[in-house]
């Protein structure tokens, strides 16, 4: 029994990190991880050129701007090392070791697999340089004292890679890792407490919208204020093409996630996103 369970567990980790080694990255899974966490909706500017930097994510501390993150070596992140990438990713630190703004996700990113991290490296490396400055984040007081970060990050933060979960199958594993890891689905539909921290103890159950503007939804199988009477086919084709159940269109950030993000992936992610989100115990 013992060798069963061991060979289950080994095909869970496979379907989930894949057979890629980081020893030899490939930057086609690498843009597949990029597709999945939706880099090109936060780091690209409408009308703006590609990574170059992002409009304002406008929240009640402030205005984060997404920085550059093109491999040129004076304004995006050419000198940084795969270390330093890693660093950012798994732990919310700069190349500096100073901490990071939270609204950059890293407290879902750190639970990208090594293969994937390695791939995503690979990719980025290979895009064009551009060369523009990132403009600074606009925060008001205390929120613009970055050392305050270590105090937030020792409360709230705990790095660590996607542990796969014996008692469910390689699929809904997948999704987990999908929607818990790359793709930080929390980071906007789970609510946050009054200092910015992730309530996960009612997680995916909406939140409101940092901009002020409407609500992002609840997510969990609730029946009446969640998506439980949605069907799984209802949930693959509002990621793919952004249509409700109702023949409405999903608007504002979730359209610019099916745009830059799931409507990119392969169907068999896809379903396997759909399977997780519709195993979500109902919240609110």
């Amino acid at each position: 029994m013992r060798g069963a369970a061991s060979a289950v567990l080994g095909a869970v980790l496979a379907l989930v990190t894949g057979a890629a080694s980081a020893a030899d990255p490939d930057p086609a899974r690498g843009e597949l991880i990029f597709n999945i966490g939706g880099c090109t909706s936060c780091h690209t500017a409408k009308g703006g050129q590609v990574l170059a930097g992002g409009d304002p994510l406008v929240t009640p501390f402030g205005s984060f701007y997404p920085p550059n993150i093109t491999p040129d070596p004076d304004t995006g992140i050419g000198k940084w090392s795969e270390a330093d990438f890693g660093r950012a990713m798994r732990n919310g630190r700069g190349p500096d070791g100073s901490p990071l703004y939270p609204a950059f996700p890293y407290t879902s990113y750190t639970r990208i697999t090594d293969e994937d991290l390695a791939a995503l490296w690979a990719y980025l490396r290979s895009l064009p340089p551009v060369r523009k400055p990132s403009q600074p984040h606009q925060l008001s007081f205390p929120y613009n004292m970055r050392a305050s970060l270590n105090v937030w990050q020792d409360l709230f933060f705990e790095p660590g890679r996607f542990q796969p979960d014996p008692g469910h199958d390689a699929v809904w594993n997948r999704g987990a890792y999908l929607v818990e890891g790359p793709g930080h689905c929390q980071e906007c539909h789970t609510p946050r407490g009054f200092m910015g921290q992730l309530q996960r103890d009612r997680a995916f159950a909406g939140a409101p919208n940092p901009s002020g503007k409407g609500k992002i939804p609840n997510i969990t199988s609730d029946p009446d204020v969640g998506i439980g009477k949605w069907s799984q086919d209802d949930v693959v084709t509002a990621l793919t093409l952004g249509m409700l159940p109702d023949g409405d269109f999903l608007g504002q950030q979730m359209a610019e996630v099916v745009r830059n993000s799931t409507g990119k992936l392969p169907k068999e992610d896809v379903a396997a996103i759909a399977t997780y989100i519709k195993s979500l115990l109902a919240k609110r």
